[in-house]
């Protein structure tokens, strides 16, 4: 039986990415939809993303990202007008395209990056 190839790591960069992506998506849907994701539904979405890309990460990990991603979704939420959330959710949607810049948005990953290390999630 020949081993299977290791799946490749996920770098600090790809979580942080994961992670803002996950922001976008439940800002996106709390203000089209009045509702929040759950964590299970991050994580799964996670997992879908990932999958795409011939990556994985343990479940465990996925539901850390889909915890902070919730928690930052949910305070810029309670932080922001209604108008300034649609507005912010709109930049992070459209910054998920790599040539799309925006200043909004890279304070934003910068955000998720001090949220990671405070959670204590590792860089490689």
């Amino acid at each position: 039986m020949i081993p299977a190839a290791p799946l490749p790591r996920i770098d600090f960069n790809t979580r942080k990415a994961l992670m803002f992506a996950l922001t976008a998506e439940r800002l996106s849907a709390f203000y089209e939809h009045g509702q929040w994701m759950t964590e299970g539904q991050g994580a799964t979405l996670a997992g879908n993303w990932l999958s795409r890309s011939k990556l994985q990460l343990a479940l465990s990990e996925r539901r850390v990202l889909s915890d902070l991603s919730d928690q930052l979704a949910r305070q810029l939420a309670e932080t922001l007008s209604r108008e300034a959330g649609l507005y912010a959710s709109h930049e992070m949607m459209e910054a998920l395209d790599p040539n799309y810049q925006s200043a909004f948005a890279h304070d934003m990953l910068d955000e998720c990056e001090r949220m990671l290390r405070e959670a204590g999630v590792e860089e490689d």
